[in-house]
């Protein structure tokens, strides 16, 4: 699938530019296609010196969490929630702090990080599974929820917004927030009624109504603040639960007597291993993004949804960051990649670029998710998995748009 859609971007763009030259006579077309391929490649240098630097960061400090017992108690807490959604792994099971250890990864924004973790767990579930080519009930919730982006604090979202020179990389906090809730409780709705899940347990509606009362509550703040303060609301909350996860996590260290310094080098280490292995991809996407904007195809096709968003009444401002949620299942680096050229292109703090960053962070890359997780296990029947997982998608960027024009519709000018 990525192989296809990175050879199309490069045959789009080949024939937009012939159109423009012997059509619209713009021999300089292609000047502009080989101009953008430098100035993707060189910006994708750039983006990987930070990224390297966040990546070896949070690892570091999850590896200090780790040390320090929180891991393990997250997963003990989580225990007996599990042990309904997942009735067939038993109590304690290895899988179970796998999985919890996954998920903190991905709601601190690390997807490459929670990779690897995420692959051990389905391996331990594959050790419970009776049929080894079908999947598992606990492996599709566990990769639904995991596709569903459950990402509570996107530290990489908010480094791709410093490096373009965003003056307050935790403005979308918020709206990430509430979008991956709507994403998360989609797919865990959608598996509970195909896995006919008891949802009615007492534990389970304790969790669950715990949590859609918190963020009920919440969104009444919100709705009671004008927009400027909430924006204003959204960047202090980020910056302070992102400074005060850092400091829990080293004073549990320190609690536990945990060697708080040699603990993250060797996080720091991890993280480093994961973002090496990212620029060939980063290079590739952003390159192909770029040469298809520079022949003309992708404002082509802008344009044209933007007509027809137009024709039905509605607000034109989302479009631009379309192409980023349009990706999102199929390609991580590709959205990646679009929703930085989006910055570029329209401004990091426009009202397409902060809902490309908003898509970005509360939808997954479901089809790579899925081929990676189950490829790695042998699954070929997938069963209920896909349909679920890209429910869980539609309501994520169906939440990003509302959202956005929530907290930036009135702030932000087009």
């Amino acid at each position: 699938m990525l192989n296809a859609l990175w050879l199309g971007f490069f045959l789009i763009a080949a024939i937009f530019g012939l159109v423009q030259w012997l059509f619209l006579d713009d021999p300089a077309v292609f000047a502009r296609l080989i101009a953008s391929l430098f100035d993707m490649a060189d910006l994708s240098v750039k983006l990987m010196l930070m990224l390297f630097g966040t990546l070896t960061l949070w690892m570091g400090f999850l590896r200090i969490a780790e040390a320090a017992g929180l891991i393990n108690v997250l997963a003990r807490l989580l225990s007996p929630l599990f042990r309904r959604l997942m009735p067939e792994v038993p109590a304690g099971h290895p899988a179970l702090g796998l999985i919890t250890m996954n998920f903190a990864a991905n709601g601190l924004g690390l997807d490459n990080a929670a990779t690897p973790i995420g692959l051990r767990a389905m391996h331990a579930l594959q050790t419970l599974n009776p049929d080894p080519k079908s999947a598992s009930n606990a492996q599709i919730l566990f990769l639904v929820l995991n596709s569903s982006s459950l990402t509570l604090l996107p530290v990489t979202i908010f480094m791709y917004r410093a490096q373009q020179g965003a003056p307050d990389p935790t403005l979308v906090f918020l709206p990430i927030l509430l979008a991956t809730s709507a994403s998360t409780l989609v797919g865990l709705l959608s598996v509970a009624f195909m896995q006919r899940i008891k949802l009615y347990d007492p534990v389970v509606l304790a969790w669950l109504g715990s949590t859609v009362l918190a963020l009920g509550g919440f969104m009444a703040l919100l709705a009671s603040l004008s927009s400027v303060a909430v924006a204003a609301l959204s960047s202090l909350l980020g910056n302070l639960v992102l400074f005060g996860i850092i400091i829990a996590f080293l004073l549990a260290g320190a609690w536990k007597k945990v060697a708080v310094y040699e603990q993250f080098i060797e996080g720091a280490k991890e993280g480093f291993d994961v973002c090496k292995s990212l620029l060939p991809y980063l290079v590739a996407m952003l390159c192909a993004i770029g040469v298809l904007r520079a022949s003309g195809a992708l404002d082509m096709l802008l344009e044209g949804i933007r007509w027809l968003v137009q024709v039905v009444g509605l607000d034109t401002r989302f479009v631009d960051a379309l192409p980023t949620a349009l990706i999102k299942p199929f390609s991580g680096s590709g959205a990646r990649a679009l929703m930085i050229e989006t910055m570029q292109h329209t401004g990091v703090d426009s009202f397409p670029s902060l809902l490309a960053a908003t898509v970005q962070g509360s939808t997954e890359t479901t089809f790579y998710v899925l081929a990676v997780y189950f490829g790695a296990v042998g699954i070929q029947r997938v069963r209920h998995a896909v349909g679920c997982a890209l429910l869980a998608d539609l309501a994520g960027v169906l939440a990003a748009i509302g959202v956005c024009y929530w907290f930036f519709g009135q702030m932000v000018q087009p």
